[in-house]
Protein backbone atom coordinates (compact mmCIF):
# COMPACT_ATOMS: atom_id res chain seq x y z
CA UNK A 1 0.00 0.00 0.00
CA UNK A 2 1.06 3.74 -0.76
CA UNK A 3 -0.03 5.67 1.94
CA UNK A 4 -0.95 9.31 1.02
CA UNK A 5 -2.35 12.50 2.48
CA UNK A 6 -5.92 13.06 1.97
CA UNK A 7 -9.02 14.87 3.14
CA UNK A 8 -12.33 12.53 3.06
CA UNK A 9 -15.44 14.62 1.27
CA UNK A 10 -18.66 13.35 0.23
CA UNK A 11 -21.22 15.41 -2.29
CA UNK A 12 -24.67 13.87 -2.78
CA UNK A 13 -24.01 10.71 -1.40
CA UNK A 14 -20.57 10.24 -3.84
CA UNK A 15 -17.62 9.84 -1.41
CA UNK A 16 -14.12 11.12 -2.96
CA UNK A 17 -10.69 12.11 -1.37
CA UNK A 18 -9.01 15.38 -2.04
CA UNK A 19 -5.20 13.78 -1.42
CA UNK A 20 -1.44 14.75 -2.43
CA UNK A 21 0.66 12.28 -4.72
CA UNK A 22 3.85 12.46 -5.69
CA UNK A 23 5.41 12.60 -9.09
CA UNK A 24 6.59 9.13 -7.96
CA UNK A 25 3.46 8.35 -7.18
CA UNK A 26 1.91 9.38 -10.77
CA UNK A 27 4.47 7.33 -12.38
CA UNK A 28 4.01 4.26 -10.77
CA UNK A 29 0.23 4.37 -10.42
CA UNK A 30 -1.29 6.03 -13.18
CA UNK A 31 -2.15 4.41 -16.63
CA UNK A 32 -2.59 6.65 -20.08
CA UNK A 33 -5.24 5.58 -22.17
CA UNK A 34 -7.23 7.00 -25.34
CA UNK A 35 -9.97 5.97 -27.00
CA UNK A 36 -8.90 4.23 -30.44
CA UNK A 37 -10.28 1.44 -32.76
CA UNK A 38 -7.56 -0.65 -33.59
CA UNK A 39 -4.84 -0.89 -36.40
CA UNK A 40 -6.66 0.65 -38.68
CA UNK A 41 -7.30 3.55 -36.29
CA UNK A 42 -5.76 6.88 -35.63
CA UNK A 43 -2.54 6.37 -33.40
CA UNK A 44 -2.60 7.40 -29.49
CA UNK A 45 -0.14 10.49 -30.15
CA UNK A 46 -1.94 13.31 -32.53
CA UNK A 47 0.47 15.95 -34.54
CA UNK A 48 4.07 14.89 -36.38
CA UNK A 49 7.22 14.28 -35.42
CA UNK A 50 9.26 17.32 -34.80
CA UNK A 51 11.90 17.93 -38.17
CA UNK A 52 15.61 18.14 -37.60
CA UNK A 53 16.82 21.23 -36.84
CA UNK A 54 13.66 22.61 -35.29
CA UNK A 55 14.32 26.29 -33.37
CA UNK A 56 13.21 24.72 -30.59
CA UNK A 57 13.89 20.89 -30.03
CA UNK A 58 11.38 18.77 -28.11
CA UNK A 59 13.03 17.65 -24.53
CA UNK A 60 10.56 14.89 -24.81
CA UNK A 61 11.52 11.04 -25.60
CA UNK A 62 8.70 10.51 -27.58
CA UNK A 63 9.55 6.46 -28.34
CA UNK A 64 9.52 5.97 -24.97
CA UNK A 65 6.11 8.37 -24.00
CA UNK A 66 3.70 6.66 -27.06
CA UNK A 67 4.82 2.89 -25.30
CA UNK A 68 3.21 4.16 -22.17
CA UNK A 69 0.21 5.35 -23.77
CA UNK A 70 -2.62 2.31 -24.14
CA UNK A 71 -5.61 2.58 -26.70
CA UNK A 72 -8.53 0.84 -26.74
CA UNK A 73 -12.28 0.88 -28.03
CA UNK A 74 -13.52 0.34 -24.07
CA UNK A 75 -11.32 3.94 -23.71
CA UNK A 76 -12.55 7.89 -23.61
CA UNK A 77 -9.60 10.07 -23.63
CA UNK A 78 -9.38 11.55 -26.78
CA UNK A 79 -5.65 11.39 -28.75
CA UNK A 80 -3.10 12.95 -26.72
CA UNK A 81 -1.49 16.56 -28.72
CA UNK A 82 2.08 16.22 -28.81
CA UNK A 83 2.33 20.16 -28.95
CA UNK A 84 0.27 20.23 -26.01
CA UNK A 85 2.81 18.04 -24.09
CA UNK A 86 5.78 20.27 -25.32
CA UNK A 87 4.66 23.07 -24.25
CA UNK A 88 4.19 21.93 -20.41
CA UNK A 89 7.18 20.01 -20.60
CA UNK A 90 8.41 23.72 -21.35
CA UNK A 91 6.34 25.43 -19.02
CA UNK A 92 7.78 22.75 -15.89
CA UNK A 93 11.40 23.48 -16.80
CA UNK A 94 10.31 26.91 -16.50
CA UNK A 95 8.85 26.91 -13.13
CA UNK A 96 11.17 24.63 -12.27
CA UNK A 97 13.87 27.23 -13.01
CA UNK A 98 12.29 30.34 -11.88
CA UNK A 99 10.88 28.71 -8.53
CA UNK A 100 7.94 30.92 -8.28
CA UNK A 101 5.04 29.23 -9.70
CA UNK A 102 3.60 25.81 -8.97
CA UNK A 103 3.44 23.81 -12.40
CA UNK A 104 0.26 22.21 -11.67
CA UNK A 105 -1.61 24.16 -9.18
CA UNK A 106 -5.22 22.59 -9.99
CA UNK A 107 -6.16 19.21 -9.00
CA UNK A 108 -6.26 16.68 -11.63
CA UNK A 109 -8.93 14.01 -11.39
CA UNK A 110 -8.51 10.43 -10.99
CA UNK A 111 -10.57 6.98 -11.11
CA UNK A 112 -9.34 4.22 -9.05
CA UNK A 113 -9.80 0.89 -10.35
CA UNK A 114 -9.90 -0.99 -6.57
CA UNK A 115 -11.41 -0.16 -2.96
CA UNK A 116 -9.99 2.54 -1.39
CA UNK A 117 -9.29 2.53 2.34
CA UNK A 118 -8.98 5.67 4.51
CA UNK A 119 -7.91 5.62 8.28
CA UNK A 120 -8.43 9.42 10.19
CA UNK A 121 -5.97 11.07 11.70
CA UNK A 122 -7.50 12.13 14.67
CA UNK A 123 -10.77 13.54 16.45
CA UNK A 124 -12.06 15.29 12.55
CA UNK A 125 -13.04 11.78 10.52
CA UNK A 126 -11.74 13.90 7.37
CA UNK A 127 -8.72 14.45 8.02
CA UNK A 128 -6.19 11.06 7.58
CA UNK A 129 -4.46 8.87 5.32
CA UNK A 130 -5.21 7.42 1.90
CA UNK A 131 -4.22 3.59 1.43
CA UNK A 132 -3.54 2.85 -2.25
CA UNK A 133 -2.93 -0.46 -3.53
CA UNK A 134 0.61 -0.12 -5.22
CA UNK A 135 -0.25 -1.77 -8.31
CA UNK A 136 0.72 0.05 -11.55
CA UNK A 137 -1.61 1.39 -13.72
CA UNK A 138 -4.67 1.25 -10.84
CA UNK A 139 -5.30 5.12 -11.27
CA UNK A 140 -6.73 6.58 -14.57
CA UNK A 141 -6.89 10.34 -15.28
CA UNK A 142 -10.71 11.51 -15.65
CA UNK A 143 -9.39 15.31 -16.32
CA UNK A 144 -5.37 16.24 -16.39
CA UNK A 145 -4.01 13.69 -18.65
CA UNK A 146 -1.83 15.66 -20.77
CA UNK A 147 -0.56 17.24 -17.59
CA UNK A 148 0.58 13.97 -16.11
CA UNK A 149 1.96 13.01 -19.32
CA UNK A 150 3.83 15.68 -19.59
CA UNK A 151 5.17 14.97 -15.93
CA UNK A 152 6.23 11.63 -16.75
CA UNK A 153 7.78 13.03 -19.75
CA UNK A 154 9.57 15.27 -18.04
CA UNK A 155 10.61 12.81 -14.37
CA UNK A 156 13.91 12.51 -14.65
CA UNK A 157 14.49 16.50 -13.92
CA UNK A 158 12.75 16.33 -10.80
CA UNK A 159 15.50 13.88 -8.91
CA UNK A 160 15.85 15.23 -5.23
CA UNK A 161 12.85 17.65 -6.05
CA UNK A 162 10.03 17.41 -3.19
CA UNK A 163 6.88 17.53 -5.88
CA UNK A 164 3.49 17.11 -5.21
CA UNK A 165 0.28 16.92 -7.55
CA UNK A 166 -3.03 17.79 -5.89
CA UNK A 167 -5.73 15.07 -7.17
CA UNK A 168 -9.02 14.17 -6.63
CA UNK A 169 -9.67 10.84 -6.49
CA UNK A 170 -12.71 8.95 -6.57
CA UNK A 171 -13.34 5.06 -5.38
CA UNK A 172 -14.34 2.48 -7.91
CA UNK A 173 -16.79 4.85 -10.01
CA UNK A 174 -19.14 3.22 -12.40
CA UNK A 175 -17.85 3.20 -15.88
CA UNK A 176 -20.69 5.10 -16.95
CA UNK A 177 -20.33 7.77 -14.51
CA UNK A 178 -16.24 8.07 -15.47
CA UNK A 179 -17.16 8.98 -19.18
CA UNK A 180 -20.52 11.40 -17.59
CA UNK A 181 -17.71 13.29 -16.04
CA UNK A 182 -15.47 13.39 -18.95
CA UNK A 183 -17.90 14.46 -21.13
CA UNK A 184 -19.13 17.22 -18.12
CA UNK A 185 -15.50 18.60 -17.87
CA UNK A 186 -14.56 18.51 -21.96
CA UNK A 187 -17.64 19.26 -23.62
CA UNK A 188 -18.18 23.10 -23.36
CA UNK A 189 -14.23 24.29 -21.46
CA UNK A 190 -11.86 22.48 -24.00
CA UNK A 191 -14.22 22.06 -26.98
CA UNK A 192 -14.66 18.07 -27.26
CA UNK A 193 -15.18 17.34 -30.31
CA UNK A 194 -18.61 16.32 -31.94
CA UNK A 195 -17.55 13.01 -33.31
CA UNK A 196 -15.49 11.86 -30.47
CA UNK A 197 -18.48 12.37 -28.73
CA UNK A 198 -20.54 10.23 -30.83
CA UNK A 199 -17.86 7.59 -30.57
CA UNK A 200 -18.24 7.86 -26.79
CA UNK A 201 -22.40 7.80 -26.88
CA UNK A 202 -24.41 4.86 -27.18
CA UNK A 203 -22.15 2.60 -24.91
CA UNK A 204 -19.64 4.18 -22.77
CA UNK A 205 -21.92 7.68 -22.50
CA UNK A 206 -25.14 5.91 -22.31
CA UNK A 207 -27.46 3.11 -23.59
CA UNK A 208 -28.66 3.74 -27.35
CA UNK A 209 -28.98 1.24 -29.35
CA UNK A 210 -29.87 3.36 -32.70
CA UNK A 211 -26.89 5.71 -31.94
CA UNK A 212 -24.46 2.51 -31.05
CA UNK A 213 -25.76 1.02 -34.35
CA UNK A 214 -24.78 4.29 -36.67
CA UNK A 215 -21.70 4.03 -35.15
CA UNK A 216 -20.72 0.64 -36.06
CA UNK A 217 -22.39 1.68 -39.33
CA UNK A 218 -19.65 4.84 -40.08
CA UNK A 219 -17.29 1.87 -38.53
CA UNK A 220 -18.14 -0.18 -41.16
CA UNK A 221 -17.84 2.56 -43.57
CA UNK A 222 -14.34 3.90 -42.90
CA UNK A 223 -12.55 0.89 -41.60
CA UNK A 224 -13.43 -1.79 -44.37
CA UNK A 225 -10.90 -1.62 -47.31
CA UNK A 226 -14.03 -2.90 -49.71
CA UNK A 227 -16.13 0.52 -48.56
CA UNK A 228 -15.78 3.61 -51.10
CA UNK A 229 -15.30 5.72 -47.95
CA UNK A 230 -12.73 3.13 -46.79
CA UNK A 231 -10.32 5.54 -44.46
CA UNK A 232 -12.23 8.89 -45.26
CA UNK A 233 -14.30 9.20 -42.57
CA UNK A 234 -12.39 11.43 -39.28
CA UNK A 235 -13.60 8.91 -36.61
CA UNK A 236 -13.00 10.65 -33.80
CA UNK A 237 -12.98 14.32 -35.32
CA UNK A 238 -8.90 13.87 -36.30
CA UNK A 239 -6.99 11.93 -39.12
CA UNK A 240 -6.97 12.75 -42.55
CA UNK A 241 -10.14 11.73 -43.61
CA UNK A 242 -12.39 14.68 -45.23
CA UNK A 243 -15.92 12.98 -44.07
CA UNK A 244 -17.64 14.25 -40.94
CA UNK A 245 -18.85 11.55 -38.20
CA UNK A 246 -20.98 13.18 -36.35
CA UNK A 247 -23.50 13.87 -38.96
CA UNK A 248 -23.66 10.92 -41.22
CA UNK A 249 -24.54 9.20 -37.36
CA UNK A 250 -26.67 11.28 -36.19
CA UNK A 251 -28.75 11.04 -39.60
CA UNK A 252 -28.30 7.05 -39.29
CA UNK A 253 -29.51 6.99 -35.76
CA UNK A 254 -32.86 9.30 -36.74
CA UNK A 255 -33.34 6.63 -39.23
CA UNK A 256 -32.59 3.41 -37.40
CA UNK A 257 -34.95 5.15 -34.06
CA UNK A 258 -37.90 4.84 -36.70
CA UNK A 259 -39.10 1.60 -38.28
CA UNK A 260 -38.08 3.08 -41.40
CA UNK A 261 -35.13 0.52 -42.18
CA UNK A 262 -38.13 -2.17 -41.46
CA UNK A 263 -38.42 -5.06 -39.61
CA UNK A 264 -35.66 -6.81 -37.65
CA UNK A 265 -35.46 -9.99 -39.52
CA UNK A 266 -32.86 -11.64 -37.97
CA UNK A 267 -33.12 -9.11 -34.33
CA UNK A 268 -29.33 -8.18 -35.09
CA UNK A 269 -29.69 -5.05 -37.26
CA UNK A 270 -26.01 -3.96 -36.56
CA UNK A 271 -24.62 -6.73 -38.92
CA UNK A 272 -27.45 -6.48 -41.41
CA UNK A 273 -26.81 -2.35 -41.17
CA UNK A 274 -23.54 -2.46 -41.80
CA UNK A 275 -23.83 -4.73 -44.78
CA UNK A 276 -26.25 -2.97 -46.61
CA UNK A 277 -24.75 0.51 -46.00
CA UNK A 278 -21.51 -0.86 -47.00
CA UNK A 279 -22.62 -2.07 -50.34
CA UNK A 280 -24.95 0.62 -50.91
CA UNK A 281 -22.45 3.07 -50.76
CA UNK A 282 -20.80 1.18 -52.88
CA UNK A 283 -23.35 1.10 -55.83
CA UNK A 284 -23.68 5.26 -54.89
CA UNK A 285 -19.44 5.48 -56.34
CA UNK A 286 -20.11 3.61 -59.24
CA UNK A 287 -23.30 5.32 -60.37
CA UNK A 288 -21.91 8.60 -59.52
CA UNK A 289 -18.00 7.10 -60.65
CA UNK A 290 -17.17 10.79 -62.13
CA UNK A 291 -18.05 12.73 -58.85
CA UNK A 292 -17.20 10.23 -56.27
CA UNK A 293 -13.19 10.09 -57.80
CA UNK A 294 -13.18 13.87 -58.77
CA UNK A 295 -12.13 16.56 -56.66
CA UNK A 296 -14.88 19.58 -57.97
CA UNK A 297 -17.77 17.83 -56.17
CA UNK A 298 -19.53 17.66 -53.14
CA UNK A 299 -21.21 14.13 -53.36
CA UNK A 300 -19.31 12.74 -50.01
CA UNK A 301 -20.15 16.44 -48.50
CA UNK A 302 -21.91 16.11 -44.94
CA UNK A 303 -25.67 17.25 -47.27
CA UNK A 304 -24.69 14.31 -49.97
CA UNK A 305 -24.19 11.52 -47.52
CA UNK A 306 -26.86 12.20 -45.13
CA UNK A 307 -29.32 12.60 -48.73
CA UNK A 308 -28.34 9.06 -49.31
CA UNK A 309 -28.85 7.74 -45.94
CA UNK A 310 -32.34 9.42 -45.94
CA UNK A 311 -33.40 7.51 -48.86
CA UNK A 312 -31.97 4.10 -47.93
CA UNK A 313 -35.48 3.44 -46.60
CA UNK A 314 -36.99 3.81 -49.83
CA UNK A 315 -33.93 1.49 -51.49
CA UNK A 316 -35.22 -0.98 -48.81
CA UNK A 317 -38.00 -1.25 -49.75
CA UNK A 318 -37.87 -1.77 -53.41
CA UNK A 319 -35.61 -4.66 -52.65
CA UNK A 320 -38.12 -6.31 -50.30
CA UNK A 321 -40.60 -5.62 -52.95
CA UNK A 322 -38.13 -7.65 -55.19
CA UNK A 323 -38.04 -10.10 -53.07
CA UNK A 324 -33.90 -9.35 -52.74
CA UNK A 325 -31.79 -10.32 -50.24
CA UNK A 326 -31.31 -6.02 -48.56
CA UNK A 327 -27.24 -6.40 -48.93
CA UNK A 328 -27.28 -7.80 -51.99
CA UNK A 329 -24.71 -5.87 -54.17
CA UNK A 330 -26.20 -6.19 -57.49
CA UNK A 331 -29.67 -5.84 -56.25
CA UNK A 332 -28.85 -2.49 -54.64
CA UNK A 333 -27.57 -1.36 -58.00
CA UNK A 334 -30.11 -2.51 -59.90
CA UNK A 335 -32.68 -0.44 -58.06
CA UNK A 336 -30.51 2.76 -58.00
CA UNK A 337 -29.38 2.60 -61.25
CA UNK A 338 -32.26 5.23 -62.40
CA UNK A 339 -30.22 8.00 -60.13
CA UNK A 340 -27.38 7.82 -63.08
CA UNK A 341 -29.83 8.55 -66.11
CA UNK A 342 -32.27 10.99 -63.94
CA UNK A 343 -29.29 12.76 -61.90
CA UNK A 344 -25.84 11.93 -63.13
CA UNK A 345 -22.78 13.07 -61.74
CA UNK A 346 -22.45 16.83 -63.12
CA UNK A 347 -25.62 17.59 -60.12
CA UNK A 348 -23.02 17.27 -57.58
CA UNK A 349 -20.34 19.24 -58.98
CA UNK A 350 -19.85 22.54 -56.72
CA UNK A 351 -19.35 25.29 -59.00
CA UNK A 352 -22.08 24.15 -61.08
CA UNK A 353 -25.73 22.49 -60.06
CA UNK A 354 -24.64 21.76 -56.70
CA UNK A 355 -24.10 25.66 -55.79
CA UNK A 356 -27.02 27.00 -58.14
CA UNK A 357 -29.62 24.45 -56.90
CA UNK A 358 -28.32 25.80 -53.12
CA UNK A 359 -28.38 22.15 -52.41
CA UNK A 360 -30.00 21.17 -48.75
CA UNK A 361 -30.25 17.59 -47.33
CA UNK A 362 -34.20 17.60 -48.37
CA UNK A 363 -33.98 18.97 -51.75
CA UNK A 364 -31.28 16.34 -52.63
CA UNK A 365 -33.43 13.51 -50.89
CA UNK A 366 -36.75 14.48 -52.63
CA UNK A 367 -34.86 14.27 -56.09
CA UNK A 368 -33.13 10.90 -54.73
CA UNK A 369 -36.94 9.66 -54.09
CA UNK A 370 -38.45 11.04 -57.35
CA UNK A 371 -35.88 9.60 -59.61
CA UNK A 372 -36.14 6.11 -57.74
CA UNK A 373 -40.58 6.09 -58.09
CA UNK A 374 -40.45 7.63 -61.81
CA UNK A 375 -36.87 5.88 -63.22
CA UNK A 376 -38.07 6.59 -67.03
CA UNK A 377 -38.30 10.20 -66.28
CA UNK A 378 -42.05 10.55 -65.92
CA UNK A 379 -43.47 14.11 -64.39
CA UNK A 380 -45.78 14.45 -61.86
Amino acid sequence: MINVAAIRMQQFGVQFYQASLTAGDIDKLVRFEVLNYGDAAQPPVRGGRQRPGAAVPSKVNWDLLERRIASSEKAYQRQIIRRKIDELVQYYEQCRQARDLPSIPGAVIISCDEKLAFQPAGDDSRLGILKVPEREGILRAIDGQHRLLALHADIDRFAGEEFSVPAIIFDRLPEDHVVQMFVTINAKHTRLNPSHLVSLSGRQLYRDDNLATAHDVVRALNDREDSPLYDEIKLLGVGRGHVAQAPLAQELKRLFATDAFGPRKSGDLHEEAKKFFVNYFKQIALVFGGAWNGRKYSIKSASALRAFARVAPDVIRRLDQEHADRADFRAIGRVIAPWGRRIGDLRFETEGAWKRAGTTVDSLAKELRLALQYPEGATV
